[in-house]
């Protein structure tokens, strides 16, 4: 029998390169250099990705969009995420939160937090206050030319219609039996 609940990590990681736009949570942010990658070098999308999928014991990222695919050349991360979104939907479950840490001098992500936020609750088809976005500098471990990204996610089983239909009845059995047992204590 499945577990009710699964607890997903992921973690991802790019190099600053110049020419090319910085992208983290799906929102181009305003830097001189953006994350190389093979596809867009969003490292937030990526690390969600990897959090789904760790979540139901699938392939990794890599596994399943390889870098040495030339398909993936420059892709929106977007399309990992839609694709572990339908792995973890086709397995019975459905994403409840997901907590994010951010590990980069600059740019500050304050500004955009509100932003990524949004777009990243979007995407997942959660509400925002279900997503924490936060951010940290790396001081002093020598990764100030990278951006690093860690997540864990929550996911639940997913009720189906019948499901729906027992749970109902069972809080309203629940209901009926605290009922009687307060009769008759007083």
């Amino acid at each position: 029998m499945k577990p009710d609940i699964r607890i997903g990590y992921g973690y991802d990681s790019h190099e600053f390169k110049p020419g090319i736009p910085l992208i983290i949570g799906g929102v181009k942010l305003p830097h001189d250099k953006g994350l190389g990658g093979h596809s867009d070098g969003d490292v937030l999308l990526h690390a969600i990705t990897d959090a789904l999928l760790g979540a139901i014991a699938a392939p990794d990222i890599g596994s399943l969009f390889p870098p040495s695919d030339p398909q993936w050349t420059g892709a929106d991360s977007a399309i990992f995420l839609r694709e572990a979104l339908k792995r973890v939907a086709g397995d019975g479950y459905e994403l409840v939160n997901l907590d994010s840490t951010l590990i980069l001098a600059a740019p500050k992500i304050g500004p955009h937090a509100d932003a990524i936020r949004k777009n990243v609750a979007e995407l997942c088809g959660i509400a925002g206050d279900c997503v924490g976005i936060k951010a940290k500098t790396p001081e002093g471990m020598g990764t100030d030319n990278a951006a690093v990204a860690h997540v864990t996610v929550l996911l639940k089983r997913a009720l189906s219609s019948s499901d729906d239909l027992r749970k109902e009845a069972e809080e309203e059995l629940d209901d009926d039996v605290i009922a009687l047992i307060g009769r008759r204590t007083v």
